[in-house]
């Protein structure tokens, strides 16, 4: 069963962004699996999630939108605002960010437009439902700046927000109240505690615990730099993965040993530590043997192994470090792994999804995709903890989402192109081309 008591980010909607030109949304469960051919906006979907991070990481004030970060990088709106089907650009774009909160299920809507002088918010929308009581749900606001004073008196009676609410500011990516005139002890700033600053508070913690570990984690250092340890991480995850490892082991953390597990489960090595190097570096060892996981003395720098142990690590590190309800994203998480460790991954995978970690893989393995399956029919997995998402382009280029659940003997019907339906294609040209040279010249003759 799904922990329904962990707050977490249970969905994501967006519209306008690249090749999302229409609005899609894909539900996030604890393994939320992204698949589809490439380009077919599997990370369009989640790159807006992360743009809102890095906005609210910013050191400075970036004003409403970074869009040259850590996380996404773009240089013009133009490069992420979609195109309409008669080519022309869009001006604007929208995400909407779901959390689940104890009885109570969160909808932030946040729709920014480039503007003459540069990006800027047009408005928020703001919706609360009562999951034990939907009746008693109130009804949906939308907060654009320049409000009418009426329109504000009625969100004062409403009870969104408190008397005193002159002025709606931005703060970043999202819009709150600020008083603009001095009133008895009311000073003049932020308002705070009104419903509508806790929501967009709760939203925003939510953004800023998620985990993001890009596709491209870079080659292997010698050594590596201390970090945080969390619990949250700016920026991308692979630069915190040698202090956690560190921390884990000064500190004789479980954790640790859970990493080597993993990592002997996959067939890569039987052991892993660090060493500190002065105050300022830390290197990463690996034991030098798969199958040899007590000797502390046959290790070798993480830089002297295979390719795949440095690419699979921060992966480990991250779903094992995060906590309940953290969402974690993982770009294509199978990255240079031998087939039998991409089956492995899976069990670690679903170890996450277990303690209540939300996962979400984007992913061209149907190995890894078989192996969910796998693990579902064999009763390690619960069904309701896995959602589907398959990404395709229409004729027109924009984006289309399909979303299937698995049932109890881990199959999900058909998806509009199936990993297996390539496999048995590549399996019958192969088959053919066979046949052709083996027997092509005598049935000719």
């Amino acid at each position: 069963m799904l922990e329904e008591n962990i707050s977490s980010i249970t969905k994501i909607t967006v519209k306008g962004f690249k090749s999302i030109a229409e609005e899609r949304e894909i539900d996030i469960r604890p393994l939320t699996i992204l698949a589809g051919a490439n380009s077919s906006g599997k990370s369009s979907i989640i790159k807006p999630l992360f743009m809102l991070k890095q906005t609210l990481e910013a050191p400075y004030d970036p004003g409403p939108l970074l869009i040259d970060g850590p996380n996404v990088q773009f240089t013009l709106a133009e490069q992420f605002l979609s195109k309409s089907i008669n080519g022309k650009k869009t001006d604007r774009f929208q995400v909407q960010i779901d959390i689940h909160e104890f009885d109570f299920c969160y909808s932030v809507s946040t729709t920014f437009r480039k503007g003459q002088s540069g990006i800027e918010i047009v408005k928020m929308m703001i919706d609360i439902k009562n999951l034990t009581d939907p009746k008693s749900s109130p009804r949906p606001i939308s907060i654009y700046p320049g409000m009418h004073p009426e329109e504000l008196k009625l969100m004062v009676e409403q009870g969104w927000i408190f008397e005193g609410s002159d002025v709606v500011k931005h703060l970043r990516c999202f819009l709150d109240f600020e008083s603009q005139t001095q009133d008895g002890d009311r000073p003049v700033g932020p308002v705070t505690n009104s419903v509508v600053t806790n929501i967009r508070m709760s939203v925003e913690y939510q953004i800023l615990q998620s985990i993001h570990l890009p596709g491209l984690r870079g080659n292997p250092e010698r050594t590596y730099k201390p970090t945080s340890t969390g619990p949250w991480y700016f920026g991308t995850f692979e630069y915190y993965v040698a202090t956690l490892i560190h921390e884990w082991q000064e500190k004789q953390d479980e954790r640790l040993r859970t990493v080597s597990d993993a990592l002997h489960t996959l067939g890569l090595t039987g052991k892993i530590g660090t060493e500190k190097i002065g105050d300022t570096r830390i290197e990463l060892q690996v034991g030098r043997l798969p199958h040899n996981r007590n000797d502390e003395t046959d290790m070798v720098n993480i830089a002297d192994v295979g390719f795949g142990v440095s690419q699979v690590l921060p992966v480990l590190v991250a779903l094992i470090a995060a906590e309940p309800g953290q969402l974690v994203y993982l770009e294509q998480p199978e990255l240079h792994l031998h087939p039998r460790a991409q089956v492995a991954l899976a069990q670690v995978l679903a170890d996450a999804a277990k303690r209540g970690v939300r996962v979400v893989a984007e992913t061209h393995s149907s190995l890894l995709l078989l192996a969910v399956q796998t693990l579902v029919a064999e009763g390690y997995l619960s069904p309701e903890l896995v959602k589907l998402h398959w990404f395709t382009r229409n004729k027109n280029g924009i984006t289309e989402v399909d979303s299937v659940d698995l049932d109890e003997a881990g199959t999900y019907g058909e998806w509009p192109v199936d990993f297996d339906d390539v496999n048995l294609n590549v399996q019958s040209r192969f088959l053919d081309a066979v046949d052709n040279v083996r027997f092509g010249d005598k049935e000719t003759s």
